[in-house]
């Protein structure tokens, strides 16, 4: 557990330990130097086979906190997966209560630095975007949601307004954007995922937020569609062309990505940059 009042809390990365539901979890805290006053908090959730740590090194996350002053929360998947629905490994098959832990985490966090909790914010990469999009249906606890790479699988039906920001290359074979099932990510053929079209999953959260018709932009290979919706609220998506599954100006990872058969990250964006000034604008 962390120490109450942030002045044991270092800055810099920390790695945290706390019990939920009697499961030992751990979450990486990156504090920047030059905190002052209640500060936001991005929560980082990485991909299936991925790490905290993993997410801290691959996503740059850490450099935008130097400059936006803000922390992140890097939170450790049980068995490198999370329990976003119908996916995935373990904790979907065990049934995992993460929506209990990540926001347990935000609380733990809370109590040891000033946060401010009208800019607590989820984002994440391929699984850990599908718990971001779990979190945004099932818990009241962030202002805005970015998954990058993930689709909806999860009942979403009592979900409040919130900010939704997708990022999602045309190209991506395991989660597609059109939908349906994807190639499978292991060699033993699970997980597999099979879920509704990037669109679709868009247009749900533009009905949640009771938005009006998107307006799209296109600039090279990135196109933008958003929606305006009540209280200043956004839906938004952009699409990358010829993007894989990535997150798009990631650190490529040329050996892992030969092993796994993924292409190397997107130059046309860079998602943190993008999903941090989208976070900017909003709060609750």
């Amino acid at each position: 557990m962390g120490t109450p009042g942030g002045r044991g809390i270092p800055v810099g990365e920390s790695t945290q330990t706390i019990d939920v539901g009697g499961v030992s979890r751990t979450f990486h805290l990156y504090r920047p130097q030059g905190l002052a006053g209640p500060a936001a908090l991005v929560v980082m959730m990485h991909g299936g086979f991925g790490t905290g740590d993993q997410a801290e090194r691959d996503y740059n996350w850490d450099t935008e906190a130097d400059g936006g002053h803000f922390l992140v929360a890097y939170p450790d998947g049980q068995g490198r997966a999370w329990n976003a629905g119908s996916c995935c490994g373990e904790p979907q098959r065990t049934n995992l209560d993460d929506v209990g832990f990540i926001t347990a985490m935000v609380s733990d966090i809370e109590r040891q630095l000033p946060i401010d909790p009208a800019r607590v914010y989820a984002t994440g990469m391929s699984n850990g975007a599908m718990m971001a999009l779990r979190l945004g249906c099932q818990s009241d606890t962030f202002a805005a949601i970015a998954p990058v790479a993930g689709t909806l699988l999860t009942d979403c039906s009592r979900a409040r307004p919130t900010s939704v920001l997708q990022i999602h290359g045309t190209a991506d074979d395991r989660v597609p954007y059109n939908g349906g099932p994807g190639k499978a990510f292991a060699v033993n053929g699970n997980p597999r995922v099979d879920g509704p079209s990037v669109e679709s999953v868009n247009a749900t959260w533009r009905s949640i937020d009771g938005c009006g018709p998107p307006n799209s932009t296109t600039a090279g290979d990135v196109t933008t569609q958003v929606a305006g919706c009540p209280n200043g609220r956004t839906v938004e998506l952009i699409s990358v062309a010829g993007a894989g599954h990535q997150w798009p100006g990631g650190v490529p990872k040329p050996v892992l990505q030969q092993l796994v058969g993924l292409p190397a990250p997107s130059t046309a964006l860079n998602a943190t940059d993008t999903i941090w000034h989208f976070f900017t604008r909003n709060h609750r």
